[in-house]
């Protein structure tokens, strides 16, 4: 075994983690979805448009906002509201629990309740409560009202991270699957396919998979992360160096800086020098 391969095998820094749980916290999760219907014609609840806008600057006095409107008259945009604000001030477990009642006010076979219990998986996932977020996406996922496209494609790709976290690779595999026909414009999708694919030791499939990542998210430390040790495990020690050296260039400052440096050092490369002062000459006068 090369030093390298030992060294992804034993370490401490898990490629995987850093790329798919190390990214729970994106802006994009963060929004959450607020519309309960796709298309051209999707429309949002006013108030519930105003109580969102309202969460983004001040998600306290978004919560007592919709406390006020449960109590006025309760309802699944009411409940909306509360688990909006409540994702934005990092609450999570009190996200899943308004979610879930607006799901069960609006019904089975809704695709209002469809869409609250993917918010309610997203929530539990971000929370670490990976069980929660299986069973809650398992709800939005049953039957057909999720529509198909990207909401079906993201409840797929958070029930697969969730199942990875659980250590159940091959529920997370069939997930990704889904995941990829529903969304294939998401980067992540193509990177947890890859990261999953490595550990299941598919090396063509990771590979494919790492190069769709980068052509979408070509700036992202992670892929490029991931691209470095599907690259070592190939036995391409040249490509592998490039794009540690770029997972450590976009990482600065964070665990993927850490990561590519302890890569880097396995392949006989050092962290990069401290940068020092340039004494310029005084200008002439």
């Amino acid at each position: 075994m090369s030093l390298l391969l030992a060294f992804l095998a034993v370490a401490g820094i898990d490629p995987e983690v850093e790329a798919v749980m190390g990214r729970r916290k994106t802006p994009e999760e963060r929004r959450m979805r607020t519309h309960t219907t796709e298309g051209p014609k999707a429309s949002i609840d006013p108030a519930l448009e105003d109580c969102v806008d309202l969460a983004r600057r001040d998600s306290s006095a978004a919560v007592t906002r919709a406390h006020a409107w449960i109590a006025r008259s309760n309802g699944p945009a009411a409940q909306q509201c509360l688990g909006f604000a409540q994702v934005q001030g990092e609450h999570w477990a009190d996200a899943v629990a308004a979610f879930r009642e607006g799901a069960k006010l609006a019904g089975p076979d809704s695709p209002v309740a469809a869409r609250l219990w993917a918010q309610a998986g997203n929530a539990a996932l971000l929370g670490g409560d990976m069980a929660g977020a299986v069973a809650a996406l398992d709800s939005a996922l049953a039957g057909d009202a999720l529509p198909d496209g990207l909401a079906r494609g993201e409840a797929y790709l958070d029930r697969a991270r969730a199942h990875v976290a659980l250590k159940d690779e091959k529920a997370a595999r069939a997930d990704l699957d889904n995941a990829l026909r529903f969304a294939p414009q998401d980067p992540l999708a193509w990177l947890l396919s890859a990261t999953l694919a490595r550990r299941m030791n598919d090396l063509p499939l990771a590979k494919r998979h790492i190069a769709e990542a980068a052509s979408r998210a070509n700036d992202d430390p992670s892929v490029a992360l991931e691209q470095g040790v599907i690259a070592a495990l190939d036995v391409d020690d040249f490509a592998a160096r490039t794009a540690f050296l770029k997972a450590r260039r976009l990482g600065a400052g964070t665990p993927i800086e850490s990561a590519a440096n302890a890569y880097l050092a396995q392949l006989g490369d050092t962290a990069p020098p401290a940068p020092q002062p340039t004494n310029k000459p005084a200008p002439s006068r």
